[in-house]
């Protein structure tokens, strides 16, 4: 699939000296595993090249992949090939350096918000951008060298993206490709305790968030988590806002839930559904996603309980 497309990114990779890889704002398992992963590829493949993984804003629990590269010189740029993995509009991506490279590749699996780059290669069908990875590699594992590291980073999107491969998004497929990196002798119960082992602390804290679980007219479940009590909690925003949305899944009679969280940037808004397509209503209010995996950020409260009320009024619709 898309074999032409993948052929011209490898050609660009190759014509460039220097690249840079971006990914987007808030990262996740996913980003992180795709531009360290792919980065790790590129590097023992071309080690002539320079190769940059440049980021911004880090989450805590993805320390273990090893930190991101350090700023350069904006000169640098000039003459280099920018790849963006994992994210769909110009907006999230985390870095705006991206500008300043002589070509820019887009490399997504997000339904498509807009166009950029020279070469688009958007699979949406696709568990994770890190799927997308190892299967480039494999397209040329001839002239491609995958080594441990790259597959532990790059399982570990997968896993993080797919919801430790529950989500409808999983496919015969997605176990196929996440076989090869298996083969590369990577410790998967190293990559699950350190995504996801909690200390009692943490368990604490997530029984507080089910506390403070509401429910609208129609069933949809969510949180609402003001600048006071975020600042209080002393967390990272990704603890509070995406690692947090899940805690109200499985929740019986529930088909959508949403965490909402109030942060100095706006009201952070991560939507998830069972069966719904929720996309629709994330891209109105200019956030984006998949289907049943979606967010926003708002300017205020009173524009996050429209969204709700949009919310409950899809879940009214389908009784």
């Amino acid at each position: 699939m898309n074999l032409e497309i993948k052929q011209k990114i490898l050609q660009k990779i190759k014509d460039y000296d220097r690249i840079f890889l971006f990914r987007h704002v808030r990262p996740d398992g996913d980003c992180m595993g795709a531009t360290k992963g792919f980065a790790d590829i590129l590097r023992k493949s071309f080690p002539e090249k320079e190769v940059y993984v440049i980021g911004g804003e880090t989450a805590k629990y993805l320390e273990f992949m090893g930190p991101e590269d350090a700023p350069v010189a904006d000169e640098l740029y000039a003459d280099a090939l920018g790849i963006v993995l994992d994210t769909g509009s110009e907006a999230r991506i985390s870095n705006p350096n991206y500008k300043l490279c002589k070509e820019v590749i887009k490399i997504d699996h997000h339904i498509p918000l807009e166009q950029y780059g020279c070469i688009q290669w958007v699979e949406e069908e696709r568990s994770s951008c890190c799927e997308m990875v190892v299967v480039f590699y494999e397209t040329f594992k001839d002239s491609l060298i995958l080594n441990q590291e790259a597959a532990k980073c790059l399982y570990t999107g997968m896993v993080t993206d797919s919801g430790r491969f529950r989500y409808d998004c999983t496919t015969a497929r997605t176990f196929a490709i996440a076989s090869k990196l298996l083969e590369q002798g990577i410790d998967t119960n190293d990559i699950f305790r350190k995504l996801y082992a909690d200390t009692l602390e943490s368990k604490k804290r997530k029984a507080q968030f089910i506390m403070k679980v509401q429910l609208t007219e129609n069933n949809v479940a969510y949180i609402y988590t003001t600048r006071e009590e975020f600042d209080a909690m002393g967390l990272d925003t990704f603890t509070v806002s995406r690692g947090m949305v899940n805690t109200m899944a499985d929740i019986k009679g529930v088909g959508i839930w949403v965490n909402f969280t109030e942060t100095e940037k706006g009201v952070l808004c991560e939507l998830r559904s069972g069966d719904l397509n929720i996309n629709p209503i994330a891209v109105k209010y200019g956030g984006g996603g998949h289907a049943k995996a979606s967010g926003a950020t708002v300017p205020d409260r009173e524009t996050a309980m429209a969204m709700l009320a949009d919310l409950d009024a899809m879940l009214g619709e389908k009784v």
